[in-house]
């Protein structure tokens, strides 16, 4: 099971020890990817959606969201970037969130169900109560690594101020599926294609763009991140996956082997398009733990 889970994330790294769990958590702050092999990515990479401009000064209550990354503010503070369910995730500032008796500071931390209050009208808000909800149960060992992962793909797929209702159910599905150890290539994956179609980015897999003819299993085909899936050709370096694996990705069954394979380099090719280049800092906090 645990080789099971790092090779989701890592390749063919294996599962940190419980004691090296701790240290994950507290390098998890730079975030990271969980998986060391290249990627290919096309040349013309699609530029990062801007974020909405914050709307007219407002105060909201009682929002569920949870933490998806924190750094220190000043010195008594803490600025959070949050993922809330109606307003989608939003950075706001903890005031005297460090400080030792701060009701805060066993309050803020990732992965658990927080119900959020704040008010503001600029880029960041002013938090003014947070409050454990509870119902999960904490992630440990390589699902810890795994829930890091999945934050900062919100971090740097999500932008600010664009709600997310639905994606922010999957997010908590996907949580308490880990939690629980459900099979990790197969939980990552449904986040990931659900991450790309909640954020507009994702092509339909059940018809080729090249024919405008439905999917045929048997065929082999290439996915352009920006048009969708076309017939593969003998030249193309993109990752070339079978027609079954896109039907099955397009209904979220991930039980064949090859469908588990295919749709694993798949999604690192699409993600690395969709973040123009940009490294996720998981992989080499893996890489760095598989090291000591």
């Amino acid at each position: 099971m645990n080789a099971i889970i790092a090779d989701a994330i890592a390749g063919e790294a294996a599962e940190p020890s419980a004691g090296v769990a701790v240290e994950v958590e507290e390098a998890a702050i730079a975030f990271s990817d969980p998986d060391p092999d290249p990627v290919i990515v096309p040349a013309a990479a699609s530029p990062r959606r801007r974020a909405r401009a914050p709307e007219k000064d407002t105060r909201v209550t009682a929002q569920p969201g949870f933490v998806l990354h924190s750094y220190p503010h000043r010195e008594t503070s803490l600025i959070i970037d949050v993922f809330t369910r109606d307003y989608g995730r939003i950075a706001l500032v903890a005031k005297g969130a460090k400080r030792p008796l701060s009701k805060l500071r066993g309050v803020l931390q990732t992965f658990q169900p927080l119900s959020l209050s704040w008010s503001g009208k600029s880029e960041i808000r002013t938090l003014i109560a947070a409050e454990w909800v509870g119902g999960l149960l904490p992630l440990e060992k390589s699902a810890l690594l795994c829930g890091f992962y999945l934050n900062e793909l919100l971090v740097k797929l999500v932008a600010r101020d664009d709600p997310h209702a639905i994606l922010f159910n999957h997010y908590v599905t996907t949580l308490n599926q880990l939690a629980h150890q459900e099979p990790a290539p197969i939980v990552l994956r449904q986040f990931e294609r659900a991450l790309l179609k909640q954020t507009g980015v994702a092509g339909d897999f059940t018809i080729c763009t090249s024919s405008r003819q439905p999917i045929d299993p048997a065929e082999m085909y290439v996915v352009d991140p920006e048009r969708g899936p076309r017939t593969a050709r003998a030249s193309d370096s993109w990752p070339r996956v079978s027609g079954k694996t896109l039907l099955d990705m397009e209904r979220e069954d991930y039980r064949d082997v090859a469908t588990q394979a295919q749709s694993k380099v798949l999604m690192r090719f699409l993600l690395a398009y969709h973040l123009g280049g940009a490294p996720l800092n998981t992989r080499q906090i893996l890489i760095d733990l598989m090291q000591l």
